[in-house]
C-alpha cells in the first residue's frame, strides 16, 4: 500500500514525520509512506528542510493520501492552481487529514456532512469553509478521517492501520514507539480512542 503524506512549505514536523515513521514500520506488510509535495524541497515551520520523494502528479496512484498541516496551509487553500493539482478520490482512496490539513479537505469539498476534527487555531477557518467541527481528537466515516492536535497524528495512523490490518498490527507498531513502562497503557488508550471510528475494509487496499 502506497501512502502519500502531503507536505507543504511551512509544514508541521510532528504531523508529517511522525506519520512517516509510524507507517513505514509496516514495510514488511507492503506499506510505503512517501513525502509528496509541490516542490522538490520543503522547509518546516521550524526551519527543517527535507526532500520530497514524489511530486503531486503521483496522487491518483496512491492508496492513501494523508494531508499534513503547517503554518502556510491557508496559502495553499487560497492557491486555486495548486488546489486543482490535489487529485484525490475517496471512492477508491483512503483520505486522512491532520490539523490544518482538514481545511484543505473542506476546500476540496470532500467533507460534506461528515464531522471534522482540527486544531484550535484552524477551527474557525474550517467552519468558515462550511464544515462541522467537533471537539474530538479524531473522527472517521467511511474512507475519510480527520484528527485535531499534533499528537493526534498517532490516532490517525492507528486508525489507518486498524482499518486495513487490524488491531494486532496497530498494537505492534505502537509498542515500538510507546514510552517504556507505559507501553500497555499507551496502546490500550490509543486503541480505545480509535476503535469507535474503525470499519474494517472488506477488501483491504493492496
Amino acid at each position: 500500500m502506497r501512502i502519500a503524506i502531503l507536505t507543504f512549505e511551512g509544514f508541521n514536523e510532528i504531523d508529517s514525520l511522525l506519520a512517516y515513521s509510524l507507517l513505514n514500520r509496516l514495510k514488511s506488510q507492503g506499506w510505503t509512506a512517501e513525502i509528496v509535495s509541490d516542490r522538490e524541497e520543503v522547509t518546516s515551520m521550524n526551519g527543517l528542510t527535507i526532500k520530497a520523494h514524489q511530486s503531486l502528479s503521483v496522487l491518483p496512484e496512491m492508496d492513501v493520501v494523508w494531508f499534513g498541516s503547517g503554518t502556510r496551509t491557508r496559502d495553499v487553500a487560497a492557491d486555486a492552481e495548486l488546489m486543482s493539482r490535489l487529485k484525490v478520490d475517496p471512492s477508491r482512496q483512503l483520505i486522512a487529514a491532520q490539523c490544518s490539513g482538514t481545511l484543505l479537505l473542506a476546500k476540496l469539498g470532500l467533507l460534506g456532512e461528515v464531522p471534522a476534527c482540527t486544531d484550535l487555531t484552524t477551527k474557525p477557518w474550517v467552519v468558515e469553509a462550511g464544515a462541522k467541527v467537533i471537539d474530538a481528537p479524531i473522527f472517521a466515516r467511511d474512507s475519510i478521517a480527520t484528527a485535531g492536535g499534533c499528537m493526534a497524528s498517532v490516532y490517525l495512523a492507528t486508525w489507518l492501520i486498524c482499518r486495513q490490518l487490524g488491531e494486532e498490527a496497530a498494537a505492534r507498531v505502537l509498542h515500538y514507539v510507546a514510552p517504556v513502562g507505559e507501553k500497555e497503557a499507551y496502546i490500550a488508550h490509543a486503541l480505545a480512542v480509535v476503535r469507535p471510528h474503525v470499519i474494517r475494509a472488506a477488501v483491504p487496499v493492496a
